[in-house]
């Protein structure tokens, strides 16, 4: 589902999932940036479906308390009878720091420290860390001395709820792998995601990457409908040498193109940039063109270790093309 695009409602993602739903997909997931944000959406979406897990993807690390996303968690499962998936990611040092005002810091430890305490107040244990990133109860030179180890009041309809890990390199794809239930990366290349992030796949451990997908007979028109969000992602998402996207493409053997893309881009040559964008790069990780093409590309997904495919779309056709094809 993503998140709503300036000037559209979270509605229109609502439909769009409840259509899923009666196709039979197996969840739906929200994300958040500096717009809507994903939980009220997953409420409301939860609230008008019975049968499709909602997923968070991502809920902000930094935009929340390790304790209040565990809250958000459970109050969310029970409402939902047992259908919330946890997403969690820090985003990068532009929204972490512009957005949030909070430092960028160590965002491996934080991710790290941020997880174990969720865990523990999942479990209703009473909550007490003291590591680097966290200090609960909070005990610094500026502390009343009031605070004491609190667990949580409800009681989960699950003590363990999933969680996966939006991740982007290759330390951080190794810390999902660890720490996560699952692993969501964005431009998942599945004949190069391994080599390039260097991770062996493990029994129950989800690999559930966003693939975009466009419908079309026209094989050139869906790929030019895909390039201005690539060109944005891969040029403009970030500064130079702290662009995550930028950085996973050159992994993928792109370097020069990328490092064009993001040349033209942040020099205001957006139209430039867009047009830069390689057809082998699109057709690598996203799935265009007719349902045959689809079809035919799908294995490559399956023969990656794939175990779950996001599909993104705001298009209900394309959702039920690939209910017809896959499900």
């Amino acid at each position: 589902m993503g998140y709503a695009p300036p000037g559209t409602n979270p509605l229109e993602l609502i439909a769009l999932a409840q259509e899923a739903e009666r196709l039979g997909y197996d969840s739906a997931w929200a994300a958040e940036a500096w717009g809507t944000d994903v939980v009220t959406v997953l409420s409301w979406l939860a609230a008008t479906t019975s049968t499709i897990k909602v997923g968070s993807a991502i809920m902000q690390i930094p935009g929340r308390t390790p304790a209040n996303t565990a809250m958000t968690a459970a109050t969310l499962d029970l409402l939902s009878g047992g259908r919330f998936l946890l997403g969690l990611g820090t985003s990068g040092p532009q929204v972490v720091e512009g957005w949030h005002g909070q430092p960028w810091g160590k965002p491996l430890t934080k991710t790290r420290e941020y997880v174990e305490i969720v865990r523990a107040a999942l479990r209703r244990e009473a909550v007490e860390f003291h590591g680097d990133q966290y200090d609960v109860p909070y005990a610094g030179p500026d502390a009343t001395g009031l605070g004491k180890p609190l667990k949580l009041m409800m009681r989960p309809l699950r003590e363990s709820i999933p969680i996966y890990l939006a991740a982007l390199s290759p330390k951080n794809v190794r810390l999902a792998f660890e720490i996560a239930d699952g692993w969501m990366p964005i431009f998942f290349s599945p004949e190069r995601a391994r080599e390039a992030f260097g991770y062996e796949p493990r029994d129950g451990f989800d690999i559930a990457p966003t693939v975009h997908v466009v419908v079309s007979d026209d094989v050139e028109a869906a790929r030019d409908f895909l390039r201005p969000m690539l060109a944005l992602y891969v040029g403009g998402m970030g500064a130079r040498g702290a662009n995550f996207y930028n950085a996973v493409v050159r992994r993928y053997g792109y370097d020069a193109e990328a490092e064009r893309i993001q040349e033209l881009y942040l020099e205001g040559k957006q139209r430039e940039a867009i047009a830069a964008v390689p057809d082998a790069l699109i057709d690598e990780v996203a799935l265009v063109g007719p349902p045959e093409r689809i079809r035919d590309r799908l294995d490559a997904w399956r023969d990656a270790d794939v175990t779950t495919l996001l599909v993104g779309t705001p298009d209900v056709n394309a959702l039920r093309t690939l209910a017809e094809l896959a499900l």
